[in-house]
């Protein structure tokens, strides 16, 4: 059990480590670097390891629609291939891309790029309405069927609960109705799920693709930045 040292314990300590030599002093600072230096590389350790490797150039190659993407475009591109029905991607829009868009995309850093990635006919309606409400809008309709995911994605009637959903879009019922007609846009989503699983070999959502490494699954604030940092200026 720690016992903490007393008044006249402590003044002797001071006296008897005021008066070592040199030598004890250079060898308490060479432990203390050597003990920075184990933390820096635990830290450094606590990148996740990527699944794969893929070319960044055709990963950041244009699409059929235009880039749903915010921050600098010199920043380090941060991929988000998701799905509006994945919970985990969900948690991760609301849990950790506010602090990573504050520590990286709002300071320049990172650029973040967020691909519809729909794995079901509910993601493809979901998507193509955000797209309806507009190109420059679409990121934060994605941004509020997250948030309301519970309430129109696992429910029993889940294509008239997505169109509630989306009331504070502006959008009525008759103009989502007739977005789920256009089927030019429903071909360009199919095109980047295509794209996707051709170029990245994506097996399921989130995928995150950083630097040209594929890392598959939710990724915590912690791990973007042990990603990021050896590649932000």
């Amino acid at each position: 059990m720690f016992r903490p040292l007393s008044p006249s314990e402590l003044g002797s300590f001071f006296v008897t480590f005021s008066s070592s030599s040199s030598l004890v002093r250079h060898a308490a600072v060479a432990a203390f670097a050597i003990a920075l230096s184990f933390a820096g590389a635990a830290q450094a350790q606590s990148a996740p390891k990527p699944d794969r490797s893929v070319d960044m150039a055709a990963v950041l190659r244009p699409g059929p629609l235009p880039e749903l993407s915010i921050g600098d475009a010199k920043g380090v591109p941060v991929v988000e291939y998701g799905s509006l029905t994945c919970p985990h991607c969900a948690v991760f829009d609301h849990d950790v891309l506010p602090a990573f868009e504050s520590a990286y995309v709002d300071t320049g850093k990172a650029r973040f790029i967020f691909r519809e990635f729909a794995r079901n006919p509910l993601d493809l309606a979901a998507f193509v309405l955000a797209r309806c409400v507009g190109d420059d809008k679409a990121l934060a309709t994605i941004e509020l069927l997250f948030a309301q995911q519970d309430k129109w994605a696992f429910v029993d009637n889940p294509l008239e609960a997505l169109i509630t959903a989306m009331r504070p879009t502006g959008m009525s019922h008759d103009r989502a109705m007739a977005c789920l007609e256009d089927q030019a846009k429903a071909d360009a989503m199919r095109r980047i799920v295509e794209t996707a699983e051709s170029t990245i070999k994506i097996a399921g959502t989130p995928t995150f693709v950083i630097g040209g490494k594929v890392y598959e699954g939710e990724l915590s604030l912690d791990q973007l930045s042990a990603i990021l940092e050896p590649l932000v200026k």
